[in-house]
């Protein structure tokens, strides 16, 4: 199983750079996630797969086997969490350079904007209750 696994975190990785090597900024950020999953699932796996050994200890019980580590969970669990606010981020801050450069693809954005940056709402507000 761990083999398999291996293989999987290897083709998750390979596709993940090779999204974020494409122009285009969506593609780049479904790479990133990409890439986020195989190092979740590499952990995960380095967590020791199967159900042999007991997560827990019963009280006042004596342990002669290993037991599970549940520490590569708690970090897999974290990571989800805080990939889903990069993801989130990340489509919110595509959208605003969609509505102020009007393209997303990396190569065809100006280095530098020569005309003044559009407005953002919050000053927009300002204007209006002068």
């Amino acid at each position: 199983m761990e083999i398999l696994l291996a293989f999987l975190v290897g083709g998750l990785s390979a596709v993940g750079v090779y999204l974020m090597l494409r122009p285009h900024l969506i593609q780049f950020l479904i790479g990133f996630l990409v890439l986020g999953n195989a190092a979740n699932l590499l952990i995960f796996t380095s967590g020791r797969l199967g159900s042999q050994f007991p997560p827990l200890v019963q009280p006042g019980g004596t342990v002669l086997t290993p037991i599970a580590n549940p520490l590569p969970q708690a970090l897999i669990l974290t990571a989800i969490v805080i990939g889903f606010a990069l993801a989130a981020f990340g489509i919110v801050l595509f959208f605003r350079a969609q509505q102020v450069l009007h393209t997303l693809n990396a190569e065809a954005m100006p280095e530098s904007l020569e005309a003044a940056p559009a407005p953002s709402p919050v000053d927009e507000v300002r204007e209006e209750r002068r």
